[in-house]
């Protein structure tokens, strides 16, 4: 038994060997396979210091069972590491991108140059062109008669069927030019005006603008503003030969003229000539308007008051009590404070009127006290390289003649002229200011300028933080246009008041007629709800009379309004500014500013203005007879809560919990009085206080309670608008007005007077001025159409803004042309001369 049993285990043993040495064996070969594939090696191993598989349990399931789709690919580490670098780069390159993009958008929307996709069209696309701007003289009917093409009822439209009218004109001759003469008789309390010359032997007189009566049939009314409130005529019509004939449009360079105008319809053209035998055609190649201007006031100067001068000293004495220099008349006659630039000093003794008053003709006259007149300037606003074209020319001749020497000298044209180049040391050298100057101004004009430059208001005006607001310098012509202005009043204390008056300005009627009826009337004018008036349009389709517009105005602002545009416009503090995160919950009313509304930091012992009752009690009695110490001719809106782009350029003010009151006054043509010119320029000096150009003189007026006016003046549109829908574009403000919400019509919706006459760039301005100058506008007008239709266009007194680079067919052009130019070509726009 014992044998056997040793045997049977032997037999095992061996058994089992040869079955460990089998296993063994394909362990190996399945080993050496997997790893040729990549695989990891299995647990038989033909190594000794491995243990054998025979302690694994015997229900294991066999690797022969093994699926191979268990297995998957090693992807090589060189490539691992490549992925990894490109994946990382990627994720840089996009964070990158990221930040660049926020950085330019953030710019974009700072600097305003945002790239949208084209917007909709605006809604005023789609309404008609009007067309009977375009008519002729052969179609003049007296205005009582006329059915205006607009505007009128949406549901009716004018019969503007004019061919009878039209060929009864044909068939007979016009009818003459009648010569316009605004100026009114002197009354005895006053001194005699005497007659002006262009000529210093006194013997070539001054042709005067003529006007046909009537009106173009169906002709449009003015859309917005009047002529009826303002006083203006616009019961005549001018047309070009009439209107520019007198300097030298019409006529040719042998005689005298300009050479332009000679091609047409020129029927009626020789009646401004002919008129009269004591005037004829003018020489203008020999009129020096310096002298003659100098003329004029000399002969005239015992109708304004007497002017003594300090001398011509080179420097003024500084004063060294503030509070002295401070605590003088508010009305600018004060010792000066600021030492002002020896160049600009002694400029301005050449350019002053005569100091003395001078015996009147009439001894009846000198032997009264007479009403003394006060002075008037005219600044334009021009640089030292425009290029002055024939058309120029012509517009600043009739600006000198109407306002200056026709008047007997109420007004000075004077030209302020920017130096661009600030490396140019106009202030240092008296040589280099004379030659800048000599070459700036066309040969006729010589004598009437004054240079400025930026840098020499830096000098004059240091101390202005620096903000560079839209990349744009603080003492910029940009920012600041009225810089130049308020230190030439500094210098020149004579004149009571300054127009600020820009080279692209045109107006078809009489300069002299259209500046007095708007002095007139905004010295009529009441403070009482005068600035919630000055921030509306006024648009007599919608509003009617004026009173009616002015008892509109003081329900709005008394009891406001229930239009969801308030939605838009924030709680108003008691300085006037919102309340940042307020809801249409706000009070509705608005109170109404009376008297002055400063700032955090005013400046002040300035003799302001006060009130002399409560609003209530006043009957419009306050302001009536007190002279405008701001005209302007747009509204005087609130920006803030507006999209307007320069509502906050405000710089020197105190600003931690609101920014300071204030309002604006879209582009620069404005008068201001010495008053004004002189608190901006001590604001400026002792508190470093300035803003943007269009929002500085309101709202230093505003401060320190001066007397503003928006003078609504007419303004006309080229396309058939429904009146209660621009009614409803252009006052789209807080209760009713044209500003003081983000549905305000200034800024972003501006475009909205891309059709208008007067705005900073209308387009409807320059194409009217060029088809009245009888030229082709879009393959329209033109000789012609005027030969062949009604004739040549006929205008009443329409202002325009902006008119620039007028080229008319003249007669000899190379001849004129280069008396014609400043000082070289015109290389781009006055930048502070438009916003």
């Amino acid at each position: 038994m014992a044998s056997e049993k040793s045997t049977f285990q032997l037999e095992s043993y061996e058994s089992s060997s040869e079955s460990d040495l089998e296993k063994a064996h394909y362990a190996r070969r399945k080993t050496s396979m997997r790893f040729h594939r990549g695989k990891v090696p299995s647990a038989y191993s033909s190594s000794s210091r491995e243990s054998s598989g025979s302690h694994q349990h015997l229900l294991k399931t066999s690797p022969k069972k093994r699926r191979s789709g268990y297995y998957f690919y090693r992807v090589p580490q060189k490539v691992v590491k490549y992925m990894c670098w490109a994946l990382l780069s990627t994720i840089i390159i996009f964070v990158l991108c990221l930040i660049r993009a926020s950085y330019t958008s953030s710019r974009q929307v700072e600097m305003g140059t945002v790239e949208k996709s084209p917007p909709k069209p605006p809604p005023w696309e789609a309404f008609p062109f009007l067309t009977r701007y375009h008519g002729g003289i052969r179609s003049l009917i007296p205005r009582k008669e006329n059915v205006p093409e607009y505007p009128h009822d949406p549901e009716e439209k004018p019969d503007l069927e004019g061919n009878a009218t039209t060929r009864l004109n044909d068939a007979r001759s016009l009818p003459k030019g009648v010569s316009f003469d605004p100026y009114a008789t002197v009354g005895v309390d006053y001194a005699e005006k005497l007659e002006c010359f262009l000529d210093p032997k006194d013997t070539v007189r001054i042709p005067r603008v003529h006007y046909y009566p009537g009106v173009m049939k169906g002709f449009p009314d003015a859309v917005m503003g009047s002529s009826d409130v303002l006083g203006l005529r616009n019961d005549i019509c001018f047309e070009r030969f009439g209107r520019l004939g007198p300097y030298g449009y019409g006529y040719s360079l042998r005689r005298g003229g300009t050479g332009a105008g000679l091609h047409g319809d020129r029927e009626g053209a020789e009646d401004v000539w002919t008129e009269s035998e004591a005037i004829s055609e003018v020489d203008y190649s020999t009129v020096q308007w310096a002298k003659v201007q100098a003329s004029c006031a000399t002969k005239n100067a015992a109708r304004y008051h007497p002017i003594e001068y300090g001398g011509e000293n080179i420097f003024v004495s500084a004063k060294t009590d503030v509070r002295e220099t401070m605590s003088t008349d508010s009305r600018g006659d004060e010792s000066d404070d600021i030492m002002p630039d020896s160049n600009l000093e002694r400029r301005a003794g050449q350019n002053r009127p005569p100091a003395g008053n001078q015996s009147s003709a009439d001894p009846e006259r000198s032997k009264k006290n007479v009403i003394l007149l006060p002075r008037t300037a005219v600044l334009i606003r021009t640089w030292w390289d425009f290029h002055y074209t024939t058309e120029d020319i012509i517009y600043l001749r009739s600006l000198i003649a109407e306002l200056s020497l026709l008047s007997g000298g109420e007004f000075t044209i004077h030209f302020l002229i920017h130096v661009r180049d600030d490396n140019v040391p106009i202030w240092a050298d008296q040589k280099i200011y004379e030659r800048i100057l000599e070459n700036a101004l066309p040969a006729e004009f010589q004598g009437m300028g004054t240079l400025w430059s930026e840098r020499q208001m830096g000098l004059i005006y240091g101390g202005i933080q620096e903000s560079f607001f839209r990349d744009l310098p603080v003492h910029g012509v940009y920012r600041s246009t009225f810089m130049p202005v308020q230190y030439f009043s500094h210098l020149h204390p004579e004149y009571n008041f300054v127009w600020n008056w820009e080279m692209d300005v045109r107006y078809t009627g009489q300069w002299y007629h259209f500046f007095d009826q708007i002095r007139k009337w905004t010295k009529a004018q009441p403070r009482k709800g005068l600035w919630e008036r000055n921030g509306r349009f006024y648009i007599p389709s919608v509003h009617g009379s004026w009173e009616d517009f002015k008892q509109m105005v003081r329900v709005q602002t008394e009891m406001g309004t229930d239009s969801p545009n308030n939605i838009w416009s924030g709680l108003k503090t008691p300085t006037g500014n919102s309340i940042p995160g307020s809801s249409s919950t706000q009070q509705k009313a608005d109170t109404p500013v009376w008297g002055p509304e400063p700032p955090l930091d005013v400046l002040t012992d300035q003799n302001d203005p006060q009130p002399p009752t409560t609003h209530e009690k006043d009957k419009y009695e306050w302001g009536v007879g007190e002279e405008a110490d701001l005209i302007t001719f747009n509204p005087l809106f609130d920006p803030d809560g507006t999209t307007w782009f320069f509502t906050k350029d405000i710089t020197g003010y105190n600003t931690t919990s609101s920014l300071p009151p204030r309002r604006a006054a879209i582009t620069t043509s404005s008068r201001l009085s010495k008053r004004l010119l002189t608190l901006m320029h001590r604001e400026t000096v002792l508190k470093r206080h300035t803003m943007f150009s269009e929002m500085w003189p309101p709202s230093v007026s505003l401060h320190h309670g001066l007397k503003a006016v928006y003078a609504p003046h007419p303004m006309y549109i080229d396309r058939d608008w429904p009146p209660a829908y621009l009614a409803a574009v252009m006052n789209a403000g807080r209760n009713g007005a044209s500003g003081g919400a983000r549905t305000s019509v200034y800024g972003g919706r501006e475009h909205n007077f891309k059709g208008t006459t007067w705005f900073y760039d209308a387009g409807f301005a320059p194409n009217l001025w060029r088809r009245w100058l009888g030229l082709k506008v879009d393959n329209d007008g033109g000789e012609r159409e005027e030969v062949a239709g009604e004739g040549r266009m006929c205008l009443p007194g329409v202002l325009l803004h902006p008119v620039k680079g007028v080229e008319m067919v003249v007669e000899g052009a190379g001849k004129l042309g280069a008396s014609e130019r400043g000082g070289g070509e015109m290389d781009g726009e006055e930048p502070g001369v438009e916003e």
